[in-house]
């Protein structure tokens, strides 16, 4: 992965209207911590930020501090839960060659064999990998999976260089059968009675009562 250059302002005003005022002005308050530092609290370019955020576990550059460049990883972000914008970050510095844990997103793709419909119980998975080389994904390929398999953590190809971080037991993917989860079977629908004959008659007896 690639380092995602971007600039950080000092940020010297708190509190809800200081960070009011830093997203009108197209900024994002974030927060930068770790490696035994004091938290530096920093604003962000709010466009740069977004589209570096759209890769998951992005490595940010973070250029313009006293101490230098800084790498970090996004800990928390905070979006507005209508418009979606961000409100906040909090900013984890790395250094390189050391090991992070983190979460990446588990991708299926392929076809099951005929019949079989794709459960995925797990999105992402937790991984411990080297800070400036996360990968963006897990693909799990289930081509040609049969009925009832399961694939757990375990199971999963991880990307070189990752080692599985989560339960190795938790279950990520079960092959279920399509025709079981689409309704009644054929029988059943035969053996239903007709509107107004059987159970339905019954019924209304009992409510005449």
């Amino acid at each position: 992965m690639s380092e995602v250059r971007i600039a950080a302002e000092p940020r010297t005003e708190f509190g809800k209207g200081a960070a009011r005022r830093t997203r009108r002005a197209g900024k994002v308050p974030a927060v930068l911590y770790g490696h035994g530092t004091d938290p530096t609290h920093i604003s962000l370019p709010g466009h740069e930020l977004m589209m570096a955020l759209k890769t998951p576990n992005a490595l940010l550059a973070i250029e313009g501090l006293d101490g230098g460049k800084q790498l970090a990883l996004p800990k928390d972000v905070q979006r507005d839960p209508i418009k979606g914008f961000l409100e906040h970050v909090d900013l984890l510095i790395v250094k390189r060659g050391e090991k992070v844990v983190v979460e990446l997103p588990v991708n299926v793709v392929g076809d099951v064999i005929a019949g079989g419909l794709v459960s995925q119980q797990l999105v992402e998975v937790q991984v411990e990998v080297d800070a400036t080389r996360i990968p963006e994904s897990v693909e799990l390929d289930v081509t040609g999976l049969e009925i009832d398999t399961q694939v757990l953590a375990k199971d999963l190809k991880l990307p070189a260089g990752t080692t599985l971080a989560a339960d190795e037991d938790v279950l990520v993917v079960q092959i279920t059968d399509a025709t079981a989860s689409a309704g009644e079977t054929p029988e059943e629908t035969e053996a239903a009675p007709a509107a107004g004959e059987g159970p339905a008659t019954n019924v209304e007896a009992s409510q005449s009562e």
